[in-house]
């Protein structure tokens, strides 16, 4: 039987749900005038972004600058987060929110500045010993010298030759150990600090996640010179995925995807890696292209068998051990092993999603409670016979939600910290 809309607001609802109520009070009293988008825009915009639900004891978690790379894992871990803003210790205790915090940090991050430091003239085979020479340029890059010293000496050479004991040589190293958070500051994925005032509205949050490719906003209270929150774009999915049933959003979230201009990258875009390349190369071929995540294709086949993303690199260094018997980590290889990790540890990790796909007769409400349920930061579009037709990320579903008015930030960016002349975000 269905329910009604009577029926739904007298049940218990959650912060999210309450909040989409909001959302259709506001929509309610629109201009008949106004097109369902126009409602939209004007909804959100008169939600300031104080009224978004905080995250389940994480908001309080934050990353000093002087902490070491394997320091930053540990926490990151502890807390099963993907990142923390990082807190600038030489900042004076009565310093604005500007001066206290410096950016903010991610798994991904720490794994791909490491494989950056180095592009190695002579690749080393997984059989060859280490020598003398190899121990002394451990201690050179420890001593301040080049980066790439160290990498080389850990066999790191050509992706094409790295043995599974590299993880584990890598998270025992003086490299890991000794480089401080502050000091990757400015490199790939390593995100300005950016942040938004209580007071600002909802667009400019749905904005900044979508059309401006920022991952995560924090909202800061200047009084207390401190974040207050730190919304994500897999937390606004998960709002939408509760606000179902409402009005306005059934208006937008019953359209299929091919109506509302999904996917945006097509077939042509989508950057794909064999599952018997290895895994690092995997890695370094998503910090080149600038994605999160890469379709995994049987060698010989067309058809995508899986999906690895750089939010599976964590595994990389909080789970080493599980590669050692590798004489070389494919694709394939690392997939095998997270998979069998994380059944090993449901108590701890949440399964990553396997590989979803979905139709273009999907429709938007049927994608949001798919990727919110499973997890997900991305589906892949694909026809009849599973050949790849798109791409859509969680970015690409709230940039339908809601579009950029003329002139509307104005002078908004102009107060954000430039970015460092080495900057690869």
């Amino acid at each position: 039987m269905a329910m009604t809309m009577a029926t739904m607001q007298e049940m218990p609802r959650s912060p999210e749900a309450k909040l989409g109520l909001r959302v259709k009070d506001l929509w309610d009293h629109q201009e008949a005038q106004l097109s369902p988008d126009e409602k939209l825009n004007a909804c959100f915009e008169n939600i300031p972004v104080s009224a978004f639900p905080l995250p389940l004891a994480t908001q309080d978690i934050e990353i000093k600058s002087d902490a070491t790379l394997a320091e930053a894992v540990k926490i990151l871990a502890h807390h099963n987060i993907l990142s923390a803003p990082v807190v600038n210790v030489d900042a004076p205790e009565d310093a604005s929110w500007i001066d206290r915090y410096i950016g903010i940090v991610e798994f991904a991050g720490i794994v791909v500045w490491i494989l950056h430091q180095s592009e190695p003239p002579s690749p080393r085979t997984p059989s060859t010993p280490r020598s003398p020479s190899s121990a002394s340029a451990i201690a050179a890059a420890a001593n301040g010298n080049t980066f790439a010293l160290e990498l080389e000496a850990l066999g790191l050479g050509s992706a094409a030759t790295t043995s599974g004991d590299f993880f584990e040589d890598l998270t025992s190293s003086e490299l890991y150990k000794n480089t401080k958070v502050g000091d990757i500051s400015g490199t790939f994925r390593w995100a300005p600090f950016l942040a938004l005032e209580r007071s600002n509205s909802f667009l400019t949050m749905l904005l900044l996640l979508s059309k401006y490719k920022m991952k995560s906003v924090p909202v800061v209270d200047l009084g207390a010179g401190r974040i207050d929150n730190i919304i994500t774009q897999p937390a606004v999915i998960h709002m939408l995925a509760e606000c179902v049933g409402l009005q306005w959003f059934e208006s937008w979230g019953t359209k299929e995807l091919s109506h509302v201009g999904l996917p945006l990258v097509t077939p042509q875009q989508i950057v794909k890696v064999y599952e018997d390349e290895p895994v690092l190369q995997a890695f370094k071929e998503m910090r080149k292209k600038r994605v999160g995540a890469l379709p995994v294709i049987e060698r010989g086949g067309t058809k995508p068998v899986g999906n690895i993303s750089l939010r599976d690199v964590q595994f990389l260094l909080t789970a080493p051990e599980i590669y050692h018997d590798y004489r070389a980590v494919t694709v394939k290889d690392f997939l095998s092993a997270v998979r069998s990790y994380l059944e090993k540890n449901k108590n701890i990790f949440t399964m990553s999603g396997e590989f979803v796909t979905c139709k273009k007769d999907c429709t938007v409400k049927d994608l949001i409670q798919l990727l919110d349920k499973e997890k997900l930061h991305r589906v892949y579009v694909v026809d009849d016979e599973g050949n790849l037709e798109g791409l859509i990320t969680l970015r690409d579903i709230i940039s339908r939600l809601v579009h950029e008015p003329r002139g509307y930030f104005g002078d908004f960016f102009d107060g954000v910290l430039p970015l460092p002349a080495n900057s690869r975000v």
